[in-house]
């Protein structure tokens, strides 16, 4: 078994010993950066956000319609019957809460906070997306 690996291994050292070490051309590294370059500028899209300029101004628009709509068209409360008692059930669950004023505080605050933080990471997302 052991003469069998030696001429297997005589074997492998000769056909080592034939072949040369193959080594690429001189420009092959620029070459193929400069293909990675292509293909990276190929893969790159350009950003589009979910919701283009014209749906913000829509909505914008139309949130405006409806409260200048409630403004002018409003009806007196006295009138509105219909869900009365639903609304004082709802009133009488909610009048045993009792918050105090830095949570009430942070209620209205943090939604501000929140959509400050929005603007600043959107700015911050386009000029990082910007080509």
């Amino acid at each position: 078994m052991k003469e069998n690996d030696k001429n297997i291994e005589n074997l492998i050292d000769k056909m080592m010993a034939e072949d040369t070490l193959e080594t690429p051309s001189f420009d092959f590294t620029s070459k193929i950066m400069a293909q990675v370059l292509v293909a990276e500028k190929s893969k790159i899209k350009n950003y589009q956000p979910l919701i283009s300029k014209s749906t913000w101004v829509f909505i914008g628009i139309c949130l405006v319609a409806i409260a200048i709509y409630s403004s002018l068209f409003s009806v007196p409360e006295n009138n509105l019957e219909i869900g009365k008692s639903y609304t004082d059930n709802l009133f009488a669950f909610f009048s045993g809460i009792h918050l105090s004023k830095n949570i009430l505080y942070a209620f209205m605050v943090v939604p501000f906070m929140i959509l400050i933080q929005i603007g600043l990471l959107k700015n911050y997302f386009d000029k990082r997306y910007q080509l």
